[in-house]
């Protein structure tokens, strides 16, 4: 498989342009990246203009910070942990993690795997942009990106039982959502 050249210039040529401040190249790298990073800032956000915010900040360390840049993993996984990180000190300027919205009332387990799968994506990223902010962040840092409870409470300085117990409630938030949702289709 050839490697994808924007411009005429592979990643890592641009990569190289952009260490030696070449305006067009990161242009070129924002372009590349920028609508896979705004759909991962939108996902720890509420609102477009926070997650607009997110995405401009995050960015701005990308290029400041592109030196620092090892080539261990790939480009693209490293700017978005940079876009996570900058939501999630984003989320703790906001001081929202520890949400308890009272779900004794909900039943367990009536939406079967079928209703989900019938929903598509636009659906599923509005119905996790509706969680609370905390159960949000836990939601996508486990379900969407792939951490471990060890992982998720080092990077918010919580207790792991509090990263699960977040997941528990934001799973049954939207189960909830998808049942409504899922009747009102009917």
């Amino acid at each position: 498989m050839s490697p994808l050249l924007v411009n005429g210039r592979t990643e890592k040529e641009l990569i190289k342009a952009c260490l030696s401040g070449d305006r067009l190249a990161q242009r070129d790298i924002f372009n590349m990246y920028a609508g896979k990073m705004m759909a991962v800032c939108l996902r720890y956000t509420r609102h477009r203009l926070e997650a607009e915010d997110i995405f401009q900040d995050a960015f701005v360390k990308v290029f400041s910070h592109m030196h620092e840049f090892e080539g261990g993993g790939t480009f693209e996984g490293w700017i978005r942990k940079i876009m996570i990180n900058t939501a999630i000190k984003n989320n703790k300027k906001k001081s929202v993690t520890n949400e308890d919205i009272g779900l004794d009332h909900i039943k367990e387990d009536f939406a079967g795997p079928e209703v989900f799968s019938s929903l598509n994506e636009e659906e599923l990223t509005k119905l996790v942009s509706s969680l609370p902010e905390g159960y949000r962040m836990i939601f996508n840092l486990f379900a969407i990106e792939g951490y471990t409870h060890k992982e998720i409470s080092e990077l918010l300085n919580i207790e792991e039982s509090t990263s699960r117990s977040q997941l528990a409630k934001a799973r049954r938030i939207l189960q909830v959502k998808v049942h409504e949702l899922y009747k009102v289709a009917v």
